[in-house]
């Protein structure tokens, strides 16, 4: 994880939530009241984000002491401990509520990726995320896909090309909007073209596509549309695809399955913090 990233996003989140300071926790504790505080899970899931306890407490408290029981990555089950916390009460507290929401959300996010992959059971094909996520979080939630076991799609607009209807329809074909985009980019750019008819995806293969999008495709049709794209260009299917549907994709003939709901409506993973 990025760490000036993750401390630009807590420092953020730590000035929406506490404004001018923490009006409850100031007046009832004194500065140097000591206090210890653990982190338990509340659900089974995969945690991501745990250098966040960190960083964002040592952004309150220099001195804070932190004991992860587990990593990044790693299975938790309900009831486990997952980090115990030593500084004041007064840094505990302030901080508790900016950390949960973001390690828990985090954490659902690679608990979900954990699932669909389980779910696909395929290895040859490879989940990854999309641009589809909350704004200024993208770093951390494309961390958390990667927790999970995922692979990420492009970050920004400026790191791959994806040729969608809109650009299609100003470009006035997907042969023009290849063409112009090939003249423009370097050699270490790959072009997605994405398809929505089976015409398309011939003018795709024809233009030379590296990447070929099948959009809201069933298991059925994209083993049938696979069969008309080559084996050097790669095959992404993406849209309609849930955790109820994709074992069904198992050996459709895709090598990327992207999920947009992954990083904008996955559930977070119950995570409670208590002081001792």
């Amino acid at each position: 994880m990025n760490q000036l990233a993750l401390s630009k996003i807590i420092e953020t989140a730590f000035a929406e939530d506490m404004g001018m300071g923490d009006l409850t926790t100031e007046s009832i504790f004194s500065g140097n009241q000591a206090g210890k505080g653990v982190y338990t899970a509340k659900a089974d899931g995969v945690l991501a984000g745990l250098d966040i306890i960190q960083t964002g407490y040592g952004l309150l408290d220099e001195s804070v002491s932190v004991t992860l029981h587990k990593n990044d990555g790693h299975p938790v089950q309900k009831g486990e401990k997952i980090a115990e916390v030593e500084s004041s009460v007064r840094t505990l507290l302030s901080g508790e509520r900016v950390i949960l929401n973001l390690i828990q959300h985090l954490s659902g996010i690679a608990t979900a990726t954990r699932e669909v992959i389980n779910l696909l059971d395929d290895s040859s094909i490879t989940i990854t995320d999309t641009r589809k996520t909350l704004p200024g979080l993208r770093a951390l939630q494309k961390y958390a896909v990667r927790c999970g076991g995922g692979k990420n799609h492009r970050f920004r607009l400026d790191d791959g090309v994806i040729i969608k209807d809109n650009h299609i329809k100003a470009a006035g074909s997907i042969q023009s909007a290849v063409k112009l985009v090939r003249a423009r980019v370097g050699h270490m750019v790959n072009i997605e073209v994405e398809t929505e008819t089976k015409e398309q995806i011939q003018e795709a293969v024809k233009a030379k596509a590296d990447v070929i999008m099948l959009d809201n495709r069933s298991p059925e049709e994209v083993k049938e549309l696979a069969q008309l794209i080559p084996n050097e260009i790669i095959v992404e299917v993406s849209g309609g695809i849930t955790p109820q549907n994709i074992a069904g994709y198992k050996g459709c003939g895709a090598d990327v399955i992207s999920l947009g709901w992954l990083t904008h409506s996955v559930t977070a993973l119950d995570i409670s913090f208590n002081l001792e």
